[in-house]
């Protein structure tokens, strides 16, 4: 019997090896193009936010300058209308815009012409000849005195630099003060905004590209590896690169097959590419390593089940066959006892308790008549007659008090209102049982007509006790004595649905860092413990905005709900990591920590959003965490959050 289960045994973990092996393998692959795929979104989600800042800091510079040159020619108006002699002088002109760290200071008449500048050859140029020039003119078509005009940097009309021009109308006469501006830390900082700058300082992996393409002229606009290359592979291509959003193979330079990934923003094509080389790599020694273990498990599995089979099993058959041999031969004191597990023990047991049975059966029989009492009690009233007819025990099942039993035995209708109150709320999921206090429960069947009603009561406590702990047991987790994550998802789900219009709610999902090095450090006892106490602080939030469950191992999660905004949930987020920052658990003698974990968090103020899709996208924003810094919480970044 042994060789032939070891023999069995061998032959189905060999095939179930290599069928997790195949189902690994497909399940890798795709887990490493996902994670390649939300690196690859990572990254394009730095590179966006590099130029937006990039972007905000170039529209802050300008508008502080603009009020700089503004305030510069405000100042130059004011000299002029003071001192006029100024204007009458090019060398004058030259040394207060000098003064005033302008490149160029002009004076226009009522008639848009240049009639003083510090270019002497400025003068006399008619404003309304060029088009750059022109916009200024409608200073002077304004009745505003305060008029001002402050023209974006393009080519000046006189020699085609690059210039930025500032005039407001003068006072007290028709006319126009300009100053212009060589605006070299603008051009600076408008250089440093583009794909081609940020992307030949941004950090890449091995073998890996990241670019950019002109959505109307389909130019590459930005590589990693520089400009100085050729793009004629189709990984390079517009229309190829398009259907990338979710990541796919693309043909590369020298026909290597590229994972690729897109996205659009503000007429670019943001790509990041790998090449499937490095992704199969990756693949194949997961494979080995996957491999590798599955042999060690299988040879320590057939060594074990070896061992137990005939430790556990062959010999307790032996032992039972030789105990019902003897008593067959007519050694009815002959006691059976094997041990080793559970079931044989208690088949050993049922085997001496029939022989024993047998030998007294008024034994047995007495046995059965003493456990056979059960809790029950009757009643019986004619609606028409006040006296009510009672078997002994229906006061302590009914938990009537002494002192109200005889007036209600006394009157029917007064005892039917007492039934009619316990019956009218029956216990949820039960039929007719009720609760009578906090440790008792009863069933009651009644049977009525027209005039008279019969009534049987029987004591349920016991059954309800344990349906209730199984209850219990089916939706907490027994270490910690959180919610299980199968009840946690149907009861966040019943609390999305039912979430009010102007209400958002969250998904937490937790990480322990560093936990199996605790179970290593200290043992497992120890690490039940911290689990414990992670659960602790998890139920110490305020239950009216959080519910908390252990996911799996060191994983658990939350819901946060009932709050009117954003700010809400992080505020219970930073409370619950202040407390956890706060809290110490004694490992062993003399040595303390303090619990670390990750977390991320999605928020939705969508009641018809799907609940695993919630779950899905704080998973992807713990996973962010877990891989870039830990012991902290990040929020789902993706797209319809």
């Amino acid at each position: 019997m042994q060789k032939t289960f070891i023999k069995y045994t061998f032959a189905i973990m060999t095939a179930a090896v290599f069928l997790i092996l195949s189902i690994n393998t497909l399940y890798t692959l795709h887990s490493l193009k996902s994670q390649q795929l939300n690196a690859f979104r990572a990254k394009m989600e730095q590179v966006i936010h590099i130029l937006e800042n990039n972007q905000s800091e170039l529209e802050i510079m300008n508008k502080n300058l603009d009020l700089d040159y503004l305030t510069r020619v405000r100042a130059a108006a004011y000299i002029f209308d003071r001192q006029e002699e100024v204007a009458k002088n090019v060398s004058e002109m030259q040394y207060l815009a000098k003064l005033l760290n302008v490149d160029e200071l002009h004076i226009i008449d009522e008639n848009g012409i240049i009639v003083s500048a510090s270019v002497a050859a400025y003068v006399g140029m008619d404003m309304a000849d060029h088009k750059q020039t022109r916009e200024f003119l409608q200073i002077l078509e304004s009745d505003d005195e305060d008029a001002y005009l402050i023209q974006e940097m393009q080519p000046n009309a006189a020699i085609g630099k690059m210039m930025k021009y500032v005039g407001i109308a003068r006072k007290g006469q028709k006319g126009i003060v300009q100053v212009g501006f060589e605006p070299v830390r603008q051009i600076e900082a408008r250089s440093r905004n583009t794909c081609e700058y940020i992307f030949s300082r941004f950090p890449t992996d091995e073998g890996e590209e990241i670019f950019a393409i002109d959505t109307v002229t389909g130019e590459i606009a930005g590589h990693s590896g520089g400009m100085e290359q050729e793009f004629d592979a189709p990984c390079y291509q517009l229309q190829e690169v398009e259907e990338c959003a979710q990541g796919a193979y693309k043909e590369g330079k020298d026909g290597e097959i590229m994972f690729v990934a897109s996205r659009t923003y503000e007429g670019m094509l943001l790509c990041a590419a790998l090449p499937g080389s490095v992704l199969y790599r990756k693949l194949m020694e997961s494979m080995f390593n996957t491999l590798a273990y599955l042999i060690l498990i299988e040879a320590v599995v057939i060594f074990l089940l070896n061992y137990l089979v005939k430790d556990k099993v062959v010999n307790g058959i032996h032992a039972i066959i030789g105990g019902l041999s003897v008593i067959t031969n007519g050694n009815l004191d002959t006691t059976v006892e094997v041990g080793g597990n559970q079931e044989f023990e208690k088949l050993s047991q049922g085997i001496n308790t029939m022989v024993k049975s047998i030998i007294n059966s008024s034994d047995r029989i007495s046995a059965i008549i003493e456990i056979s009492g059960v809790p029950l009690a009757a009643f019986e009233y004619e609606k028409e007659i006040n006296h009510v007819f009672v078997t002994s025990g229906l006061r302590e099942l009914l938990d009537i008090p002494a002192q109200s039993a005889g007036e209600l035995y006394g009157n029917s209708a007064l005892f039917e209102r007492y039934i009619h109150n316990i019956t009218e709320h029956p216990l949820e999921g039960e039929q007719n049982v009720f609760q009578i206090n906090s440790l008792k429960y009863i069933r009651i069947h009644r049977k009525e007509s027209e005039q008279r009603c019969l009534g049987v009561v029987t004591d349920v406590t016991g059954y309800i006790m344990e349906k209730k702990q199984m209850q219990y047991e089916n939706t907490h987790d027994a270490l910690t004595g959180l919610y299980k994550y199968s009840y946690f998802k149907q009861r966040a789900a019943e609390i999305l649905e039912k979430m009010q219009e102007g209400e958002i709610c969250a998904v937490v999902m937790l990480d322990l860092d560093y936990f199996k090095g605790i179970n290593d450090n200290f043992g497992h006892a120890a690490g039940d413990k911290y689990l414990q106490s992670f659960a602790s602080v998890m139920q110490s939030m305020p239950s009216r905005h959080v519910m908390p469950s252990r996911r799996s191992g060191d994983e658990f999660c939350m819901m946060i709900f009932g709050c009117q905004d954003k700010e809400e949930i992080v505020k219970l987020l930073n409370s619950f990591y202040h407390i956890l920052k706060r809290y110490r658990v004694t490992m062993s003698a003399g040595k303390s920590l303090t619990i670390g974990a990750s977390a991320g968090f999605a928020c939705t103020a969508d009641p018809n959003l799907n609940v695993e899709e919630l779950l899905n996208r704080a998973d992807e924003a713990l996973y962010e965490v877990k891989r870039d810094t830990k012991g902290c919480y990040t929020e789902y970044k993706g797209s319809g959050t």
